[in-house]
């Protein structure tokens, strides 16, 4: 993800890419990584290399132990952040609530759990399907290379489903009525709302869930395939664009899309 959004705002004319930072790279021409000219930059090992650059805006793609570091920094050094990064608990949210307060100077950050614009449009009509259907269930399928199941896209999009239940007076999705389970976690996990979560991890995918609602007689299937990491990225350059103007944490790029 980070060579994706390397090479996505070399070839933005309104953005500049002032630095990259990935410590088992350090040294390393990021035109080796990219396979095309990235100006003669080099990744740094250190975050400080970020103000040393004067950048405006940090992109964080990385893991949430390291995220948590990489944000604290930001907010200290007074720099906006734009972070895809999932995993933040809700004490890590409280954290960034402090460290990005609502002033008019910033600094600002956006974290959303999917910057796909058809993902976040994806998370809409779910949320809008969600009171009118008898139950829910979400399946999330990503490569074998993830570390978090569910993923933070399948979570987020239950949590806005039962939002959008409670507001309309409907409650949780009914208990599931299995009895007898002969392989654990075959019903995947409850999540808010009730909606069970199901994660799928296989070589060869990139980001995929579909959302499939049930009532009687009926059923209303909604999926998302994100097939390259590029899929991501005008999203991602879209909150670069925005967060300077958006004040403490935004969360999700629904706000930024005005969704």
């Amino acid at each position: 993800m980070g060579r994706e959004v390397c090479r996505t705002v070399l070839a933005t004319p309104d953005l500049e890419l002032a630095a990259a930072v990935d410590p088992p790279l350090a040294g390393t021409e990021l035109a080796t990584l990219l396979g095309t000219d990235a100006g003669g930059l080099l990744v740094a090992g250190e975050l400080e290399a970020l103000a040393e650059a004067g950048v405006d805006v940090v992109v964080d793609f990385t893991r949430v132990e390291v995220a948590r570091e990489t944000l604290a920094w930001c907010a200290t050094a007074g720099v906006h952040a734009v972070v895809g990064t999932t995993g933040f608990t809700d004490d890590d949210l409280d954290t960034l609530r402090r460290g990005f307060p609502e002033t008019p100077d910033g600094p600002n950050c956006i974290v959303a759990p999917n910057f796909a614009i058809g993902a976040v449009l994806m998370m809409h009509f779910a949320e809008l399907a969600a009171p009118w259907f008898d139950g829910a269930e979400i399946v999330e399928l990503h490569h074998d290379a993830k570390l978090d199941a569910p993923s933070g896209t399948s979570m987020r999009t239950a949590e806005r489903m039962a939002e959008a239940r409670r507001g309309a007076g409907a409650g949780e999705y009914p208990a599931d009525r299995t009895s007898t389970v002969v392989v654990e976690g075959a019903r995947g996990g409850r999540g808010p709302g009730g909606v069970r979560l199901h994660s799928v991890r296989l070589r060869g995918l990139v980001a995929h869930q579909e959302v499939i609602f049930g009532a009687e007689g009926q059923g209303l299937t909604i999926r998302h395939d994100s097939y390259h990491r590029s899929s991501f990225m005008d999203g991602v350059v879209v909150a670069c664009r925005a967060v300077p103007d958006r004040p403490g944490l935004t969360l999700g790029l629904e706000p930024v899309l005005g969704l």
